[in-house]
């Protein structure tokens, strides 16, 4: 029952009274992204959602479009700049992604939507993350963020999947509270978030990791 509707009630319940509240908080930020970092306040790009479907996620730049003189982007590094790396530590690079709760695209609890190219790289196991709606945080975000490996934050993807329930989302959005203000595991080293996702090697015999208390 509460995968079905009540998931989707308790997003509404938090995120309309949220997107109220936060609205001089987004106004001012879109003003600083756009002295910061120039034309462009948002930053759009499909992710795939429920059941691999795409949708268009949306946050708040954090990077300029510095080119090289062949007219290519910069690598992320040079580009993120320090006010941007103040939004991603504070994780307020992720408040525009509450609109896409209330479009029912996202969830506030869930695996974090990522590339588009990852659908053909995933193991049937790793797949499963999309069998629930992508959230803005989760049991890998609680658990390490992007210091984590690929194959520990897929884990703990399908462990939320498996174990879904109000009592494991209200723990999730508590704890991303404190988490968020401790500001750990923002991105790995020499990489602005994380390592691109090439694929897990195959295991003999096949042993996916298994989160013993994933809170």
């Amino acid at each position: 029952m509460y995968r079905r509707y009540g998931k989707r009630l308790l997003d509404l319940m938090i995120v309309i009274p949220a997107l109220i509240v936060l609205a001089p908080v987004m106004a001012l930020i879109a003003i600083l992204v756009r002295i910061n970092l120039g034309p462009g306040i948002f930053f759009r790009q499909q992710r795939p959602g429920l059941y691999g479907r795409p949708f268009t996620m949306l946050k708040f730049r954090t990077m300029t479009n510095a080119c090289d003189a062949q007219g290519n982007l910069l690598p992320d590094e040079q580009r993120l700049t320090r006010f941007g790396r103040f939004l991603r530590s504070t994780s307020l690079d992720e408040l525009p992604e509450l609109f896409c709760v209330l479009r029912g695209e996202m969830s506030l609890v869930g695996p974090r939507p990522l590339l588009m190219q990852y659908l053909d790289r995933y193991t049937p196991e790793q797949r499963r993350r999309h069998e629930v709606l992508p959230g803005i945080t989760g049991l890998a975000q609680i658990n390490g963020r992007n210091a984590l490996s690929w194959d520990a934050k897929f884990a703990y993807d399908v462990y939320y999947v498996d174990h879904l329930s109000l009592w494991l989302d209200l723990k999730i959005l508590a704890l991303t509270c404190w988490k968020v203000l401790q500001r750990e595991g923002i991105s790995q080293p020499g990489h602005a978030t994380a390592e691109e996702f090439r694929g897990s090697p195959p295991r003999i015999p096949p042993s996916p990791i298994q989160p013993e208390s994933p809170l």
